[in-house]
């Protein structure tokens, strides 16, 4: 979900994203805090998982026990923890994260629905904290 105004996202299923009164960087998912480095600009953490980057400071390594992996180029990433990522023929829409399949709204620049596959019950902690990264990164890229 979306803020009308802004187009902030709002949730992801069940879990609400909280913001300061006029920022545009979440500050709480659901229950969980999110946490940035000392400048504000890089998220350090999501609840309880530690986030790390490489040594330049501007690609996510690993969150909490996950490693993140990427292309050959390191631009793209591939995989975040037990779960591989699809892109589009482009590469700059991830249509999958693990089993969940993400569409698109009409313009093609946020994702609307994510939708998981029979026999999975609502989204698991695990799969929230992937979505929410892959989206953060997709965001953070588009910026």
């Amino acid at each position: 979900m979306y803020r009308r105004m802004g187009g902030l996202l709002t949730a992801i299923g069940d879990r609400e994203l909280g913001y300061r009164r006029f920022g545009a960087k979440p500050r709480t998912l659901g229950a969980w805090e999110l946490r940035y480095d000392r400048l504000g600009n890089r998220l350090a953490g999501v609840g309880h998982v530690e986030l790390t980057y490489d040594r330049m400071g501007n690609r996510l390594r690993t969150a909490g026990g996950w490693t993140l992996e990427y292309d050959r180029m390191g631009n793209r990433l591939h995989r975040i923890g037990p779960y591989d990522l699809e892109a589009d023929h482009m590469g700059n829409r991830v249509r999958a994260v693990g089993p969940m399949r993400l569409d698109y709204d009409r313009l093609g620049a946020r994702p609307r629905w994510v939708q998981l596959p029979d026999g999975y019950g609502p989204l698991s902690d695990d799969l929230v904290l992937a979505l929410f990264l892959v989206l953060h990164l997709q965001k953070e890229e588009s910026d």
